[in-house]
């Protein structure tokens, strides 16, 4: 057994990793958390590539940290560390390095670019939904309408057959996601909370009702060849200039959602139910900046209220 620890030791970091991820990751986490796995292991070849594990130390791990900070912003780098964290613990319980060598890694990252406006005004989506070419037949337009009007992700509503629509009950049934990134299927919803209904407004049902009723049950709606994330975002985009508004990503139209339901005075659990955040304070993180202007306008109606009362 010594002999086999000691054999260990001289192995390559970046060996280790791919064997780490090979069996405590591959077919237990989804692709596309998979696809974070291997990047880092090919920064690890790229950044440290004739590292022996037994080496492995504070220094050298920060060190490690410092170089991939050069080219990435601090959330990545901290990304970075956390793949690699579990898989140095785990060589740490098996005796291959001493003492934990991420304690007290310090995350540091290049100055992040500027961020592009993330969601539109109810105004501005006004606009936006205004210009969309709403046909008889199913387009990406009415793909853009529906996120819209549910802040559904983009995976789950590529994923729609007309079996999920109870019209009848004005509900919209999210149990998968499309596999846009890879070949294409159905693939599992991110967390189980994504599993949800949401209630669909009386125009949408009306509007669907008509547009899948003589589709295939348990066929995809939007989906009849390989489908690309920039190929809506490019759509989305040319609509946003069309109508002279800031120009947000499909997955922005979610944040707008559920921004314009916040600003509605609808509940952070509510909102975060909808969303299918598997608890309360992804929703809160998320919308941080929403919800301290909600608690702005809170304050100045708690104080107008306290001064209208008599002493």
């Amino acid at each position: 057994m010594q002999t086999t620890t000691t054999n260990k030791k001289d192995m390559l970091f970046c060996d280790y990793y791919k064997q780490w991820i090979s069996v405590y990751k591959e077919g237990a986490i989804r692709p596309v958390t998979m696809s974070k796995y291997n990047m880092a292991y090919h920064w690890l070849l790229k950044l440290i590539p004739d590292l022996i594990i037994g080496d492995l130390d504070r220094i050298s791990y920060q060190k490690l940290l410092n170089e991939y900070a050069q080219v990435h912003e601090r959330q990545t780098t901290m990304d970075f560390h956390h793949h690699l964290k579990c898989a140095i613990l785990d060589a740490v319980d098996e005796g291959l390095i001493p003492h934990d060598p991420t304690r007290k890694a310090i995350i540091k990252g290049k100055q992040p670019r500027d961020k592009k406006q993330k969601y539109l005004n109810q105004y501005e989506l006004h606009k936006l939904l205004d210009d969309l070419n709403l046909s008889s037949n199913l387009n990406m337009d009415w793909l853009i309408l529906l996120i819209a009007k549910t802040g559904m992700r983009f995976s789950e509503a590529l994923a729609l057959t007309p079996k999920d629509f109870d019209l009848s009950h004005q509900l919209l049934s999210v149990s998968k996601t499309w596999d846009y990134k890879g070949n294409g299927g159905f693939l599992p919803t991110k967390n189980q909370s994504s599993i949800r209904k949401i209630p669909l407004d009386w125009q949408t049902v009306i509007q669907f009702a008509e547009l899948i009723k003589h589709l295939p049950e348990d066929q995809p709606i939007f989906v009849s060849k390989k489908i690309y994330n920039s190929t809506i975002n490019d759509l989305l985009a040319r609509h946003c200039k069309n109508v002279e508004i800031p120009v947000i990503s499909i997955h922005g139209l979610r944040h707008t959602h559920a921004s314009l339901l916040l600003f509605a005075g609808v509940s952070i659990a509510s909102v975060a139910r909808r969303l299918g955040h598997s608890n309360i304070t992804t929703t809160q993180k998320t919308y941080l900046h929403i919800i301290q202007e909600l608690e702005s306008k809170d304050i100045d109606i708690i104080m107008r209220s306290l001064s209208n009362l008599n002493s």
